[in-house]
């Protein structure tokens, strides 16, 4: 068994769910055994900035036995960066490294810390072409391996018929992206008004604050990990807007990946790595104007042939391409490589 200790950002950090944690099972499979090691303080500074200093020492303190005890190991993955854009102890961990990204955090901090992460380690993994392509600058061996979703848990509902209350465009999020949703408020406000019976349902860790849209027709769920499936299974559309930007180029399709494993339609602006999810396969509409989204909303509202096949496309695009099943091995891979 090839031995990795995975030093990520949190137990509720989505990046160390979603691109180490989840895979651990199956990597046994593959004969990598995976240890995960996060600091309990959390990677991110609090609010609060008086209290930062005494988090950040708080936290490296915590990781000293860590960082320790990684040089039992044959590799270290590091998710990132231990510390909110610094570099502070990953230099002290066993060698081989492997970085792992999923965001453009070279745009932060003038790129010094991410340059330095990339050029201390042995491998690069990154979510998606556009990282791969910046952090191919700083290190030679870099590989693109997209956000696995796990098929087997979000699965598309038995039967989907209407519900009592209408239909529902649903979105699924940190608070820190819901300056996407608000970006095309007021088209989801314009759909609200042509359908009646249709309502938006945001599913994250804080109550959006909608200027446009009637908040008796906004169903706000607090996000857990134990109710985000069904919360998406019962939508009838996905959204996942994003900006053309460095940053929305960064991003890795994930929300996309969730709904088309669920079954799901979706509309989303066809930037970076979103654009090339919907080259695969008649799994949504991309829509990059505020007319083009009230279009490709109310087309799929309109008509329950074009949510069912659309949802069906995606499903089997996200099995095929993007599943755990698929991608575990490619993982293994790249951990088994970087020891050679």
């Amino acid at each position: 068994m090839l031995k990795v200790a995975a030093i990520t950002g949190g137990a509720i950090v989505p990046s160390a769910r979603f691109r180490v944690r989840q895979y651990i099972p199956s990597l046994v499979k593959e004969g990598v055994m995976v240890e995960e090691m996060y600091p309990h303080f959390g990677k991110y500074p609090p609010e609060d900035k008086w209290l930062r200093p005494l988090w950040a020492g708080a936290t490296l303190l915590e990781m000293i036995p860590k960082v320790i005890k990684s040089h039992d190991y044959d590799v270290v993955l590091l998710q990132r960066e231990m510390l909110s854009t610094f570099v502070t102890l990953e230099s002290l961990t066993k060698k081989p490294r492997v970085l792992d990204v999923d965001d453009a955090i070279f745009l932060l901090r003038n790129c010094g810390f991410a340059r330095k992460l990339a050029q201390m380690s042995d491998q690069v993994v990154c979510g998606n072409t556009y990282l791969a392509n910046w952090f191919g600058k700083w290190n030679r061996n870099v590989t693109v391996l997209p956000t696995a979703v796990d098929t087997e848990r979000y699965v598309p509902l038995a039967s989907r018929g209407q519900s009592e209350n209408g239909k529902v465009i649903g979105w699924i999020g940190t608070s820190g992206n819901l300056k996407y949703v608000y970006a095309i408020e007021a088209t989801l406000a314009k759909v609200m008004e042509t359908q009646p019976n249709v309502k938006i349902r945001i599913v994250c860790d804080q109550m959006p604050k909608f200027r446009l849209i009637d908040m008796n027709r906004c169903e706000f769920v607090r996000w857990s990990e134990n109710i985000e499936v069904e919360n998406i299974q019962s939508m009838d559309v996905g959204i996942m807007p994003l900006e053309d930007s460095e940053w929305g180029r960064g991003k890795c399709s994930f929300k996309m990946l969730q709904y088309m494993s669920c079954g799901l339609p979706l509309v989303a602006s066809p930037v970076g790595m979103n654009a090339e999810v919907l080259a695969m396969g008649n799994v949504g509409i991309g829509a990059s104007t505020q007319e083009q989204w009230l279009d490709a909303l109310i087309a799929l509202l309109d008509s329950a042939s074009m949510r069912l096949d659309m949802g069906a496309v995606g499903r089997r695009v996200a099995v095929e391409s993007f599943s755990i099943h698929a991608l575990a091995p490619r993982l293994a891979s790249c951990l088994r490589s970087a020891c050679v």
